[in-house]
């Protein structure tokens, strides 16, 4: 199995192709999450990036305040993300990084599992940039793998943190990205 560091650099990467693919006049295109549009999706992902410098380098969500509410993509959205995922990554890369806890609003986490939570993040999230703007669908089959074999005993549990959708019901036969996709409540 590949270390933590690795798979949140495919995961993030997978995300950055698409937000490089991203043409001018798709930012406010659809995506599969609610009332996300395209622009919306990559300013969720790339402040989730923002946050992971400060949180791993022992700031908590108060110190952080709402500093990084709002659209973080100004401009130059690409830019913006590259920025973010640049700082995510060497804060997760650094040594020792992943040997301490985060101070999560939810509590203390150790950081590998916010790492982890943060490689999940961005390849579901691949899927719904790849779907909004119409580029490659499949996700990296390890990851698939990897998550779905995480995320199935807590499916449950998820759904009740209200922070997403209720599960689609796939059959059994249907791919494991399809069935993945499905317990986040994305239809293929």
């Amino acid at each position: 199995m590949s270390e933590p560091i690795e798979l949140f650099e495919r995961a993030v990467a997978t995300f950055g192709r698409h937000v490089q693919a991203t043409t001018d006049a798709q930012w406010h295109d659809p995506t599969p999450c609610t009332d996300w549009d395209v622009r919306t999706l990559v300013n969720h992902v790339t402040v989730e990036q923002l946050w992971v410098p400060p949180l791993v380098g022992g700031a908590n969500v108060a110190d952080i305040g709402d500093r990084l509410d709002g659209d973080q993509l100004g401009v130059d959205p690409v830019a913006a993300w590259n920025s973010a995922v640049v700082a995510s990554r060497e804060a997760f890369g650094a040594p020792g990084a992943l040997d301490g806890d985060v101070s999560l609003s939810s509590g203390p986490r150790p950081a590998v599992e916010y790492c982890w939570e943060m490689t999940v993040d961005a390849l579901i999230h691949s899927w719904d940039l790849a779907r909004g703007i119409g580029g490659d669908e499949a996700l990296d089959e390890e990851l698939v793998e990897l998550t779905y074999e995480r995320i199935l005993p807590i499916a449950e549990s998820l759904q009740e943190s209200g922070m997403f959708a209720p599960p689609v019901p796939v059959a059994p036969t249907e791919p494991l990205q399809v069935r993945l996709l499905g317990l986040f409540g994305r239809r293929v």
